[in-house]
């Protein structure tokens, strides 16, 4: 039996829709693999009373399928379902690792990200590697038809999860067809300061390249009181607010010591619109971890 612990991501990041993404040092789940005869799946953890274990409607079913290594997986969920921070992505990414290794089938880390975005597929529809690459890579990633760019970056995080349920077809629903050209010239300038952020660990770059005009605001209407906690976040030290994928969890960067003040603004405010919240103060971490 090997175990494997994927992370907890962010996608998206404001300006990198479907592109970028980052691994969070915490939460994250963990998966155990052993040689079967058949797949076989069982959940516990967070959510898991959500979350079927039949290989046809699992994300790690479809993961099995694709490296063609039946096996029983137990999967301990530390990643809610429906939160915006990767919960499939993470069982995903471990399985993909868990039995790549398992039954030697050699391949990179870069090549298992097509293969882990299969599962993916089967809860939101579409097979997305904006999550399943940090999770699987770590650090930050820029996930294109060509490949996966990484960058080791090194950024302090806030992500605020509330008691909010936001499904990712329904996220998906709400993203505008279309976008004005002056628009799009905005998400170019911001997503390219952003990666500069990444790469110079400047938390003041990667938090201004977390602007966006087009996905962002259509779906903070799923999230009860986004712009309250955005603006108390800013003012509590953040330096970019935004939706972590498809919500409704709310990712911010900071400078190091400003964490637990950006953190409990948001909690705060988010109790003021009568939702209850958690915080993980995390950072940009590695990818998934073989024991």
């Amino acid at each position: 039996m090997l175990t494997v612990r994927a992370p907890a991501t962010s996608a998206n990041l404001g300006s990198g829709f479907d592109v970028f993404g980052v691994a969070l040092d915490r939460p994250a789940d963990v998966v155990r693999v052993e040689k079967a005869d058949e797949i076989s799946i069982e959940v516990t953890g967070v959510g898991s009373q959500y979350i079927p274990e039949d290989p046809d409607k699992n994300t790690v079913g479809a993961v099995a399928d694709a490296l063609d290594a039946p096996a029983h997986i137990e999967i301990d969920k530390g990643v809610r379902p429906a939160s915006g921070l990767g919960s499939s992505a993470a069982s995903a990414a471990a399985a993909a690792v868990g039995l790549n290794e398992l039954y030697d089938r050699g391949h990179s880390r870069e090549e298992l990200v097509p293969i882990a975005a299969k599962g993916e597929a089967v809860v939101s529809g579409d097979a997305h590697d904006d999550n399943v690459a940090p999770s699987i890579m770590g650090g930050f990633t820029i996930a294109t038809d060509d490949g996966v760019t990484k960058v080791d970056a090194d950024i302090p995080l806030v992500a605020c999860l509330p008691d909010i349920v936001v499904s990712t077809r329904d996220a998906r629903r709400v993203v505008p067809e279309s976008a004005r050209v002056d628009q799009l010239v905005e998400t170019v300038g911001w997503a390219a300061t952003l990666t500069t952020g990444m790469h110079r660990d400047d938390p003041h770059l990667v938090g201004e390249g977390m602007n966006d005009t087009v996905v962002t605001p259509a779906r903070a209407e799923l999230i009860d009181g986004y712009s309250q906690v955005r603006d108390a976040a800013l003012d509590a030290g953040a330096t970019g607010v935004t939706i972590s994928g498809a919500g409704p969890t709310v990712i911010a960067a900071c400078e190091e010591g400003n964490r637990r003040s950006v953190g409990t603004a948001m909690i705060d405010r988010f109790n003021s619109v009568g939702v209850e919240a958690r915080v993980y103060q995390t950072e940009i971490g590695r990818g998934a971890t073989l024991f």
